[in-house]
């Protein structure tokens, strides 16, 4: 029988902290916070612009016209939870009738697995808040673009966001909000 000498034993310890540390590094992704994604994307125009009411004998003074741009139908500002964050949060509908979540002035930090999510959990401010937005409904739209600027999330046609008024920078790797803004009706 081989007997293993105090150096061998050493050298496996040694390999197998090292395996530790690397499997650390890449789920923790300290790096993520000293580097920040910044995403300008303009505000989003919709494909088709609301046609004119046929000649079917209606005047066009009974006719609600549609407005003919971008319409800012529900917004917020963020709040900080796990990470400082600021910008304000909008659901805008776009002529066509359909809906986008943006993100403006979005500042947070960055991390590893950062989702925006849409939630029907009440925006609490500090500690309280950092975990509520999984309790009840909510749903991942996407992953952040980035960490900084403006940035647009189409929202699903059959989607009803009204019933979901918080939207969420959250961590899906720790269960964790990085900030969060309730949308309140314009």
């Amino acid at each position: 029988m081989e007997r293993v000498t105090r150096k061998q034993r050493w050298a496996a310890v040694a390999v197998a902290g090292l395996a530790v540390a690397v499997a650390g590094l890449l789920w923790f992704k300290p790096w993520a916070l000293w580097v920040d994604e910044t995403v300008n994307e303009a505000l989003p125009s919709a494909g088709a612009t609301p046609s004119e009411p046929a000649a079917s004998g209606l005047s066009s003074a009974s006719v609600t016209p549609t407005p003919p741009g971008p319409v800012t139908v529900a917004q917020g500002v963020f709040v900080s939870h796990e990470h400082a964050t600021t910008g304000r949060a909008k659901i805008i509908r776009l002529a066509d009738g359909t809906h986008t979540l943006r993100l403006e002035g979005l500042d947070t930090s960055n991390g590893p697995d950062l989702r925006v999510w849409l939630s029907d959990a009440p925006v609490k401010e500090g500690k309280a808040g950092w975990g509520v937005f999984d309790d009840g409904k909510h749903v991942n739209l996407a992953r952040l673009k980035g960490n900084k600027g403006d940035q647009n999330y189409p929202l699903p046609s059959d989607f009803d966001w009204s019933a979901y008024p918080s939207v969420s920078i959250w961590c899906d790797r720790f269960d964790v909000s990085f900030g969060a803004a309730a949308l309140a009706r314009t």
